[in-house]
């Protein structure tokens, strides 16, 4: 992505669950960051030339043999650093200090005392204040490099932030990006904008003028095909290429009969009538339906799913002719999580419905304009380039749709159930005014029949499963505590109104442990 190159930060990732949350805290304060993984980081700071770079925390110890480290260029590059837990701990060992391994680690809420005015400080923190952070090390540091010095100590860390305000070179043992440092977030914003300068005026309308200008210079005058799903991020994809090349871009939606009730009809409409964007809309219900016939394995659903949606885009592209490119909603979340800090494989959880494959089979380039963006930035995008909110706001959907809601065989007498209770259950949220405030809710059919009673005669029906979370990336959920008389409520609903349901459950589960869909 090119950008105004004072407008970057480099975050140097050492592998930390946390990363993610430096890049948002950065972002909130206005200034434009991205991630690159600690071995190929020399790549991304030459690529952005940044105004400032964080190294992240880390599993590793600096005391292994192969442990990670940041590219001794950067300490000579004459711009601030800011190094977070193991950042702190491998600047120090690379520039003359040392680390230790502690008996005992500090792990969770701990409160810091502050020795010595700092630049991070000011306006914030003053000497002889105690403020609470979040810690989460073993190892620790013992020798300060030279010239550093202490401003801030704990009870575990003697030296929980060091500062060297000559080179502008900062270092925290504890978590300033976790919500549980109240203040980290503004600790974060003075070293992007105070101690590196920046303006912090990175926008929307910004990031819309840089990507379209980016996406005609990649395509000139080419074909760009863009496979739409009915989600946020693959609408926003679309009409955003569509602003920067018109006509060049052609929409393929694959309606597999595994959409949530008047979804298609939605796609349709919004990308036909209210944006006049070249669209083909292939209705494979019946050769989704029939794939799926005798099919209870989830990963087998998924990858069947993802197999079909794949050969019936490259027919349909094939058809359309010339297209030299394909775009995909690709979000940065997906894209770090899809390569370990190692550069190694990466666990598979469950497999992921994008249509990577398709490249390779078609000889096309990847347009992926949302890759720097995380789903909140996303809608904000969407917001920005004037789609409605019925899109723009919607829940997450999974690309498989209904069929992982389904447990056990998927059939469209089954898919025509689940809508329907969906449908209801996401009617009566909106009515009660709960939508926004969730994450994502859906109903889940389950492969369990019970006994029941309706009026005098006897039923022998399915179970409804509702759920409900709240989130701020999905990466972990709590579930939506509503009161007992909504879901009562909604449970009468689709008992009455939908055949082949005859009872309904609520789902407690978080995650962890649980993952937010069902499969």
């Amino acid at each position: 992505m090119t950008l105004p190159l004072q407008d970057s930060i480099l975050i140097v990732d050492f592998g930390s669950q946390v990363t993610q949350l430096i890049a948002r805290r950065v972002r909130e304060a206005g200034v434009y960051s991205e991630i690159a993984p600690f071995n190929s980081a020399a790549e991304a700071f030459k690529r952005l030339q940044p105004k400032g770079i964080i190294l992240s925390g880390g599993p590793s110890s600096v005391m292994w043999e192969d442990s990670p480290r940041a590219p001794q260029a950067f300490f000579e590059a004459g711009i601030p650093i800011l190094g977070i837990c193991y950042g702190q701990q491998t600047m120090m060992q690379q520039m003359g200090g040392q680390v230790e391994g502690g008996e005992s680690g500090e792990f969770g809420r701990a409160f810091i005392e502050v020795k010595k005015r700092c630049a991070l400080f000011d306006g914030l923190w003053a000497e002889g204040e105690r403020h609470q952070v979040w810690m989460s090390h073993g190892d620790k540091v013992t020798k300060l490099a030279p010239g550093f010095e202490v401003v801030a100590v704990s009870e575990g860390a003697p030296f929980a932030m060091t500062a060297n305000e000559e080179k502008r070179f900062y270092a925290t043992q504890f978590h300033p990006e976790v919500v549980h440092t109240p203040d980290g977030a503004k600790l974060l914003a003075n070293f992007v904008r105070h101690v590196c300068g920046l303006k912090g005026d990175w926008t929307m309308a910004e990031f819309r003028a840089t990507k379209i200008a980016e996406i005609r210079e990649q395509v000139g005058d080419g074909k760009v095909i863009c496979g739409l799903s009915g989600g946020v991020d693959s609408a926003v994809a679309a009409v955003l290429i569509h602003e920067a090349i018109g006509d060049q871009l052609t929409c393929v939606f694959v309606d597999h009969g595994l959409m949530r009730s008047g979804e298609a009809e939605q796609v349709v409409s919004l990308f036909r009538g209210s944006y006049n964007i070249p669209l083909v809309h292939v209705n494979a219900e019946t050769l989704f339906m029939k794939g799926l016939e005798g099919v209870t394995d989830p990963e087998a659903k998924r990858k069947f799913i993802g197999k079909t949606f794949i050969d019936v885009f490259e027919d349909e592209a094939r058809k359309i002719g010339g297209a030299g490119f394909l775009a995909q909603g690709t979000l940065y979340p997906d894209v770090i999580e899809s390569v370990s800090f190692t550069g190694g494989p990466s666990v598979t959880i469950k497999s992921h419905h994008n249509v990577g494959g398709l490249p390779e089979r078609m000889n096309m380039k990847l347009v992926e304009p949302l890759r720097e963006l995380f789903k909140d930035e996303v809608r904000a995008l969407g917001r920005e380039l004037g789609l409605p909110e019925i899109f723009v706001g919607r829940h997450p959907f999974p690309g498989p749709g209904l069929a992982i809601r389904i447990p056990g065989e998927v059939s469209k007498e089954r898919c025509d159930i689940l809508r329907k209770a969906d449908a209801i259950y996401l009617e009566e949220i909106r009515n009660a005014g709960l939508y926004d405030a969730i994450w994502q809710a859906f109903a889940v059919l389950l492969p369990v029949r019970t006994v029941g009673v309706m009026g005098d005669h006897r039923t022998y029906d399915s179970v409804c499963a509702l759920r409900a979370v709240t989130s701020t990336d999905g990466m972990t959920a709590d579930i939506y505590p509503f009161d007992a008389s909504f879901l009562s409520r909604v449970a009468t609903r689709i008992i009455n109104e939908v055949k082949g349901i005859n009872r309904v459950c609520y789902d407690f589960t978080s995650k962890p442990p649980g993952t937010i869909e069902w499969e």
